[in-house]
């Protein structure tokens, strides 16, 4: 069935003239108006802890997992990438404390505190990272040490920070018996970098008179370790050799 349309050049010329001007207005008025600016928002503090296990109907882990996402995703706001260091380290703690504490297994927000926020060319928030793994890793050391470690590692080599590297090995040594070999010696290693050399042979001594240590080889590190610091204090404590001087010296 033919449709009745009329040709453009019935179109009155007058009409053609107003909605050319107009759309030129239009394109005018766009162009003049200032280009929108994208603002970061500021991260909220999270819901009271029964809130969330309230709004959870007792998919606690799901929830958690939720959090998680939108912590993760916070620094990419639309139209603009929020650097770490202009974060709230006190609110974002807030944040992981309240994902950790709806479910206590996941090891995601440490990973995130010691080697995502704990990363950022910022000593100060470093630390304070570095202080939210300490503190929960306390609540349950035998899962949560690696974190730890990491940020012990972390203060000596990167903070230059040798009693605070310390303050975490001890921890691990002293309260997660379930850590990797390694973990529980890195005070041990510590003090031998801090020049405790007498210090650090007590404590392997202690180890091993203990009969705690059943593992071969990590009696087998703990003898080689002895035996490397005794040769040490050995060469520390031994006089020097004083040369004989020559006829014309």
């Amino acid at each position: 069935m033919a449709r009745d349309e009329r040709p453009l050049s019935a179109v009155p010329r007058s009409v053609v003239v107003m909605l050319a001007a107009s759309l030129l207005l239009q394109i005018g008025w766009q162009s003049a108006q200032p280009r929108p600016v994208a603002r970061a928002e500021a991260l909220e503090p999270p819901p009271p802890l029964p809130v969330l296990r309230a709004a959870s109907f007792g998919e606690q882990v799901g929830l958690a997992q939720m959090l998680t996402l939108y912590l993760q995703a916070f620094d990419n706001q639309p139209g603009i990438s929020i650097p770490f260091m202009q974060l709230d380290y006190p609110r974002v703690a807030q944040w992981l404390d309240a994902i950790l504490d709806l479910d206590p297994l996941t090891q995601y927000p440490l990973l995130m505190a010691s080697q995502l926020y704990g990363q950022v060319p910022d000593e100060a928030r470093t630390r304070y990272m570095f202080e939210f793994v300490y503190r929960r890793f306390l609540e349950d050391p035998n899962r949560r040490w690696r974190w730890l470690a990491h940020a012990s590692l972390a203060s000596k080599h990167r903070l230059k920070d040798l009693p605070l590297a310390m303050k975490y090995a001890r921890a691990i040594a002293d309260n997660a018996p379930q850590a990797l070999a390694w973990a529980r010696q890195l005070h041990i290693i510590l003090l031998e970098d801090m020049g405790e050399i007498e210090s650090a042979k007590i404590l392997i001594g202690g180890l091993l008179d203990s009969g705690q240590i059943k593992d071969p080889y990590e009696l087998r590190f703990l003898l080689d370790r002895l035996e490397l610091l005794e040769k040490k204090d050995e060469k520390s404590s031994s006089p020097s050799k004083i040369r004989p001087k020559s006829p014309g010296g």
